[in-house]
């Protein structure tokens, strides 16, 4: 940018996007200084470097804006969690099921978590059951993106919006 350019011509875009052609640096400086604008190198690789005439700040501006909109639009997937025991109830586990639903519909991705304690660690085929009862009561929304996984006394289920 204006005095960091230290190449001895380069070819010269104006603020309007029209092409003035190959010049001297020196003269390219002053031809911005005379505008009011600033002398930007877009393309350092070309044989001679591309400058262009333009109002640097605004430019930054304006790209700042542009990645904030960007950033707006975006939806940010989080993991919803669930947390579940192998003895858990028919009421509450409905409960869970709904709140999982709810979770999916607003695009998240729901870890369902199954704690065992005690002597419920010699079931574990109980608690593989029960999640995956709870992926077959989601299967018309979502589906699994991890099966059913032992971690200590806690096994997970991961469940993935469809698309």
């Amino acid at each position: 940018m204006n005095e960091r350019i230290r190449v001895p011509e380069v070819r010269l875009i104006g603020d309007d996007g029209e092409q003035i052609g190959v010049i001297q640096t020196d003269l390219a400086r002053e031809r911005a200084r005379e505008s009011g604008l600033d002398l930007v190198e877009v393309a350092p690789n070309a044989r001679p470097p591309v400058c262009r005439l333009m109002d640097y700040g605004k430019f930054k501006y304006e790209q700042r804006k542009k990645q904030q909109k960007a950033r707006e639009k975006q939806h940010r997937i989080r993991i919803k969690g669930i947390r579940l025991r192998p003895k858990t109830d028919d009421h509450d586990f409905q409960v869970k099921v709904r709140q999982a639903r709810s979770f999916l519909e607003e695009g998240n991705k729901v870890q369902v978590t199954l704690l065992f304690r005690g002597r419920e660690m010699s079931h574990m085929d109980l608690g593989r059951d029960v999640l995956m009862r709870f992926a077959a009561e989601l299967a018309d929304l979502s589906s699994v993106e991890r099966a059913p996984k032992l971690e200590g006394r806690r096994m997970t289920l991961l469940l993935n919006r469809n698309a």
